[in-house]
């Protein structure tokens, strides 16, 4: 048990430290926003993608697919854990700040930490598990997740209060998640050529989404963020009570041991970063969007290692 903790401390080390050259960029004043904001863009609409696909490029076996409907099991038992229970939390909060805290309380860094980090404690084999992880985790949050956050006086005639169901649909996970299944369903492989692109592509993801994530938490003042009591709450939710949950859930449904830790380990990320954005989209508490979202990502360095050796060691694998 130990060991293997310490091997996953290791490697969630190991991406904290790619956030720290982010985080020292932005401080040296070597990346600004302009140089964040193309980035950004890259890994969600290519580098991402690409990763789906590849992840995706596997012999069809009927393991593959139980793994992906035990993966897509594992994060709607968590969305119904997580929104359920985060339905009377924060209440005494003004409105665009309990939203906001509820949101963060919820939803999952899958993209920018979650595949790096599954596929670096579990190897390439995890990724299509955490692929229909993404799937589901995109549906949610495009839904329900901008439900949440629209404020309810918001002019009908937007549109902010319906379901924008093209971004359900033609966002950059599910475009890539379908071409992958097409590919899959059908036993198809890419051309060398554009397999090997493809790879390259994918293989950037966890450098950059490392080096974003430690740009954007420059910008905050680390210190004072352990002086909001709502924090800690929010962090004990996310990190530790959620995941928790439905992690007993998921292992009553005897899901094979791989698919079991990614979707722990997925579940138990910080706060998305759509947190952040959706605040800044929706006109809510921005200030403390950014706030949940880093402190969330300093401490889950504590508690992703604990996490992910207590799946393995419970799975078995």
């Amino acid at each position: 048990m130990l060991t293997g903790l310490l091997t996953t401390a290791g490697q969630v080390a190991t991406l904290f430290l790619m956030m720290a050259i982010g985080f020292a960029l932005r401080k040296w004043r070597k990346l600004s926003d302009d140089g964040i904001s193309p980035m950004t863009f890259l890994l969600l609409y290519v580098v991402a993608p690409c990763l789906i696909v590849r992840s995706m490029q596997i012999e069809r076996s009927a393991e593959a697919l139980q793994s992906m409907l035990f993966s897509a099991l594992g994060c709607v038992i968590y969305y119904v854990v997580g929104i359920v229970g985060g339905l009377p939390l924060f209440s005494k909060r003004a409105p665009d700040t309990r939203d906001v805290l509820r949101f963060g309380s919820v939803y999952s860094n899958n993209g920018f930490m979650g595949f790096p980090l599954v596929l670096a404690l579990l190897g390439d084999g995890a990724g299509i598990c955490a692929a229909a992880f993404l799937i589901v985790n995109s549906i949610v949050q495009w839904t329900h997740g901008v439900a949440l956050m629209t404020p309810k006086n918001a002019d009908a005639a937007t549109g902010s209060r319906v379901t924008n169901l093209r971004r359900v649909v033609l966002n950059p996970g599910t475009i890539a998640f379908a071409i992958g299944a097409v590919l899959y369903g059908f036993g198809l492989r890419l051309p060398q050529q554009v397999g090997n692109a493809v790879g390259f592509m994918a293989d950037v993801n966890t450098p950059l989404a490392m080096v974003i994530i430690g740009a954007q938490m420059a910008d905050a003042d680390i210190l004072s963020l352990f002086r909001h009591i709502e924090l800690y709450a929010l962090a004990a939710l996310k990190l530790l009570i959620f995941p928790a949950i439905a992690a007993a859930i998921l292992h009553l449904f005897s899901p094979p041991p791989l698919v079991y830790c990614a979707t722990v380990i997925l579940a138990a990320t910080p706060s998305a970063g759509m947190t952040s954005m959706f605040a800044q989209r929706f006109g809510r508490d921005t200030a403390t969007a950014a706030r949940a979202v880093t402190f969330t990502t300093l401490l889950s360095i504590l508690t992703l290692p604990v996490f992910a050796s207590v799946a393995m060691r419970v799975s078995g694998l």
